[in-house]
C-alpha cells in the first residue's frame, strides 16, 4: 500500500469514527427513551406537558419573531442606506453575540428588580411604592422574549445583511419605472429575496433558544429544555428525560424543516445581463439620525447595557482589586476545556472534509454532512445522550483493568472533564467543518493537479498547497468554537466533574444562589473573550460604496 493511499483511508476511517461519536447521543438517547417511566409521564402529562409544550411554543415564536424584525430591519438599513455613523454599525451590530443569553437574563432582571438601578432611577421621580409598579415584570414570557431575542438577533442580521448588499439593482429599479415606493420595494422586492436568509437566521435563532437553560430558568418560563432538566435531576428518572429529550428532537427536526421549506423554489443568482448591485440611499439630517438612532438602540440594549453593568459591579464590589482564587482556578478550567475541544474540533473537521476532498465517496459525504448536524442538538440533551456512552467506555476500562490485574482507575471519562470536551467537540463540529469546507471550495483543483504533475502526493500536497491556503478559515472556525465553548451552560453544567466548575456554571450557581453581583467579573471575562472574535468576523462585512 502506498503513502497516499494509506493517509486516504486514515482520513476515511476518521471522518467515519466522526460521524459515529455525534451519531451515538442520539442513538442513546433514543435507547434510553425506550424504557418504560410509566409513573413520570403520568405526572407530566397531569401537571408539566401541557402548560411546558405553550410556554416553548410561545417562547419560541416570540423570540423568532422580534429577532426577525430587529435583524432584517438593521440589516435592511446598514445595507442599503448611507448614513452618518453606519461604518460603526457595521461593526457594532454584531456584538450582542459576546454576551450569553443567561448573562442577559441575570443582568437585567438586576437591574428591574425592585431597589434595582432603574426602580432607584424612577424613585426620583416617583414615590417608592408607585416606581415598584412601573416596572416591567421581566420574569415572565414576555421579558424573556425581549432579554433572548436582544442577544440572538445577530443571527438573523447577519444572514439578511449578506443577501441584501449583493442583491442585483433591475428588479428594484424596474418596480420604481411601474410607481412603486421605497417601502413597496422592500416589502415586494428586497424582503422575498432575502426568504433564504431569514430562514437561516431565524433556525439559528430557535435552536439557540431551544437550547437556552440558564435565561429561561431565571426568567420563570418553563420550557421543554428546563423541564428535561428537572426530570433528570431532581425525578431521577433517565427515561423520562430522555423521551422528553426525543420530543425536543423531533421540535429542532421541524425547526430545519420549516428552514429548509424557507429556502424552497429560491434563487439568489445575480442576472447575467444585469450585475449592477443595488445602489445605497443616501439619509440626511433627521431621516439619518432616526436611521441611526433606531440601529443604535438594539447594540445599546443588548450588549452595552450588559457589558457596563458587569464592569460597573465588578469595580463596585472590589472583584478586581481582590481577585479571586477560584475565578483563577474556573477561568483554568474554562480555557483548559475550551482549548481541547477546538483543536480537537478543528482536526476532525479536517480530516473529514480532506477524505471527501481527496476521493469523494457516498459513505464519504454520508460522513461529512453528519459531521456537521451536532450543532443542532440541544446541550442538554446531547448530554444526556453523552451520559451512557461515556460510562459504558468507564466500565470497560474498569473492567480491563479488573481482567489484567491492575487497581480499578474509577470514572476516567467523566472524572477528568473528558465527558465536557466530548460534548463541545459534538455541539461545535459543525463550525470548523463547515469552515474548511468553504474554505476548499475555494481552492480550485487545478493546483491539486499541478502538485500531483510534478511528483507530490496528497499528504506534501496538503502540507505545502492546502494547509497556507486554509489558514483564514481555519483561524475563523478556531476562534468561532473557541468562544462559544467557554460561552456554553447545559451541557458543561451535567456532565462536568464533581467540585469543578467553569466560569459559565460559576456564574450560574451565583445566580441560582442569588447573589449573581458576585460572578461579575466571571461574567465579564466571557463578554471580553468573546468581542474581539465577534468583531473579527465582521471585518470584510461591507461593500464598496455604490453610488445611485
Amino acid at each position: 500500500m502506498n503513502r497516499a493511499t494509506r493517509s486516504g483511508r486514515i482520513a476515511a476511517a476518521i471522518a467515519v469514527a466522526t460521524a459515529i461519536l455525534v451519531a451515538a447521543p442520539v442513538i442513546s438517547i433514543i435507547a434510553l427513551a425506550l424504557q418504560p417511566a410509566p409513573d413520570v409521564w403520568r405526572h407530566l402529562i397531569d401537571y408539566v406537558l401541557p402548560a411546558t409544550i405553550l410556554d416553548t411554543a410561545l417562547l419560541l415564536g416570540g423570540v423568532a419573531v422580534l429577532s426577525l424584525a430587529i435583524g432584517t430591519g438593521a440589516a435592511w438599513t446598514v445595507s442599503l442606506h448611507e448614513f452618518r455613523g453606519r461604518k460603526m454599525l457595521l461593526w457594532l451590530l454584531p456584538l450582542p453575540l459576546s454576551i450569553p443569553t443567561y448573562l442577559a437574563a441575570y443582568v437585567y432582571v438586576d437591574l428591574f428588580e425592585p431597589l434595582g438601578l432603574v426602580h432607584k432611577t424612577l424613585a426620583l421621580w416617583l414615590p417608592l411604592q408607585d416606581a415598584v409598579h412601573v416596572l416591567p415584570n421581566l420574569r415572565s414570557m414576555p421579558g424573556a422574549i425581549v432579554v433572548i431575542a436582544l442577544v440572538l438577533y445577530p443571527y438573523v442580521y447577519l444572514s439578511a445583511r449578506t443577501m441584501f448588499q449583493f442583491q442585483s439593482a433591475e428588479f428594484a429599479e424596474a418596480a420604481k419605472t411601474l410607481g412603486a415606493g421605497r417601502w413597496t420595494v422592500f416589502w415586494r422586492i428586497s424582503l422575498p429575496m432575502a426568504r433564504p436568509a431569514l430562514a437561516v437566521g431565524v433556525a439559528l435563532v430557535s435552536l439557540e433558544t431551544l437550547n437556552d437553560i440558564g435565561a429561561s430558568e431565571y426568567l420563570g418560563v418553563r420550557t421543554l429544555t428546563v423541564s428535561v432538566f428537572t426530570t433528570w435531576l431532581n425525578r431521577g428518572s433517565l427515561a423520562g428525560a430522555a423521551q422528553l429529550s426525543c420530543f425536543m428532537l423531533a421540535i429542532v427536526a421541524g425547526l430545519i424543516a420549516i428552514e429548509r421549506y424557507g429556502r424552497r423554489n429560491v434563487t439568489t443568482e445575480f442576472s447575467a445581463e444585469s450585475p449592477r448591485l443595488t445602489p445605497r440611499t443616501t439619509l440626511t439630517g433627521i431621516k439619518g439620525g432616526c436611521a441611526f438612532a433606531a440601529c443604535l438602540l438594539p447594540v445599546v440594549l443588548g450588549f452595552l447595557v450588559p457589558l457596563l453593568c458587569l464592569a460597573q459591579q465588578s469595580f463596585k464590589r472590589g472583584l478586581f482589586a481582590n481577585f479571586d482564587v477560584a475565578l483563577w482556578r474556573d477561568a483554568f478550567n474554562s480555557v483548559a476545556f475550551a482549548s481541547l475541544a477546538t483543536l480537537t474540533a478543528l482536526l476532525l473537521g479536517f480530516a473529514t472534509i480532506l477524505a471527501w476532498r481527496w476521493r469523494p465517496s457516498t459513505l464519504r459525504f454520508v460522513a461529512m454532512n453528519m459531521a456537521q448536524t451536532g450543532y443542532a442538538l440541544p446541550g442538554l440533551v446531547l448530554a444526556l445522550g453523552l451520559l451512557a456512552p461515556v460510562l459504558a467506555i468507564d466500565n470497560a476500562l474498569n473492567a480491563l483493568a479488573g481482567w489484567l490485574g491492575r487497581s480499578l482507575p474509577g470514572l476516567i471519562v467523566i472524572g477528568s472533564g473528558a465527558a465536557v470536551v466530548i460534548a463541545y467537540v459534538i455541539r461545535f463540529l459543525a463550525v470548523p467543518t463547515g469552515f474548511i469546507k468553504a474554505g476548499f471550495e475555494r481552492i480550485p483543483r487545478d493546483y491539486d493537479d499541478s502538485a500531483r504533475a510534478v511528483g507530490a502526493g496528497q499528504t506534501t500536497t496538503m502540507r505545502l498547497v492546502h494547509l497556507p491556503l486554509l489558514r483564514p478559515a481555519m483561524l475563523g472556525a478556531v476562534i468561532v468554537v473557541f468562544v462559544d465553548c467557554l460561552k456554553e451552560l447545559p451541557a458543561t453544567l451535567l456532565l462536568r466533574p464533581l467540585n469543578v466548575e467553569t466560569l459559565a456554571t460559576s456564574i450560574y450557581q451565583y445566580a441560582s444562589r442569588g447573589s449573581f453581583e458576585e460572578g461579575a467579573l466571571a461574567a465579564l471575562l466571557i463578554v471580553a473573550a468573546s468581542i474581539g472574535p465577534v468583531a473579527w468576523l465582521t471585518r470584510f462585512s461591507d461593500m464598496p460604496s455604490r453610488p445611485a
